[in-house]
């Protein structure tokens, strides 16, 4: 009778004990890589007129080969260090008719590499906590979003076909 009634206690006590630990402050959280990690020396290797294979090469497989557009490569990357704010990365590389490098475009700062911007040590670069309410501002010249929007907006709507139904009675 005694060892049940310090049963029930003691098995609160765990448990509370048990929620404690999910949220204690001192928990180490991991960071959580997706994507492909991109360099600045990657970057800064590739030159116009390399083929899909040397590109390959160089940057790895791209993360996204889209089927409407088959000769445009992206790698995305994006890194959330210890439960911190999520810092993500694009690079477009675009190739010609005949599989070769013509240009590329994405979130990058030339001379700064990434480890360094994300770290806020860089030379100008400066760490800014993100504002309360977030407001949408447009896309810089010359950047991916722009061209996609831009790609977006000059998009004709096409008429589905209406298939014909079926004969009930075939013959």
């Amino acid at each position: 009778m005694q060892n049940t009634k310090l049963l029930l206690p003691s098995l609160t006590l765990v448990g509370l004990f048990a929620l404690a630990g999910c949220s204690f402050p001192g928990v180490y959280k991991i960071d959580i890589q997706q994507g492909n990690v991109v360099t600045q020396d990657m970057i800064d290797q590739l030159k116009p007129g390399m083929t899909q294979r040397q590109v390959r090469f160089i940057m790895g497989n791209p993360l996204i080969t889209d089927t409407f557009h088959a000769k445009r490569w992206d790698y995305l990357y994006s890194i959330q260090p210890g439960g911190r704010q999520r810092y993500q990365e694009r690079i477009a590389l675009m190739f010609d008719a005949n599989d070769q490098l013509i240009g590329l475009g994405g979130d990058f700062m030339p001379g700064v590499s990434r480890d360094q911007e994300i770290l806020g040590e860089g030379a100008d670069s400066t760490v800014t906590t993100p504002p309360s309410q977030e407001v949408e501002q447009p896309a810089k010249p010359g950047s991916l979003l722009e061209q996609i929007q831009r790609e977006v907006d000059a998009a004709e709507p096409v008429a589905v076909p209406i298939p014909e139904p079926l004969d009930p009675q075939p013959q």
